[in-house]
């Protein structure tokens, strides 16, 4: 009866490190999905905007200029990370 006990603590024990794991990437997925839905409104608001637009970007307490390719550029760049980061954890 003792070693059916070890036993059923060992599966236990592992079936509660595999929740952790699996609550570990589910949050991470979820953050992932919220950037991902935050650029991609940002990249929309980017195309209703003309060339010649006054683009900001926040560093820390600070609002620098930032050219208009260049943002879209990083916007860009975020979004295919994150697409490659979620197919990864798929």
């Amino acid at each position: 009866m003792s070693d059916l006990q070890k036993k059923l603590q060992a599966l236990s024990d592992d079936y509660q490190k595999l929740q952790g794991e699996l609550s570990s990437a589910v949050e991470a997925r979820q953050k992932l999905e919220s950037q991902q839905q935050e650029n991609t409104t940002v990249k929309k608001e980017f195309d209703l905007l003309d060339d010649d637009a006054n683009i900001y970007k926040q560093i820390g307490p600070v609002l620098l200029k930032q050219d208009k390719t260049e943002a879209v550029m990083s916007v860009n760049g975020r979004l295919d990370f994150i697409n490659k980061e979620m197919c990864v954890d798929m």
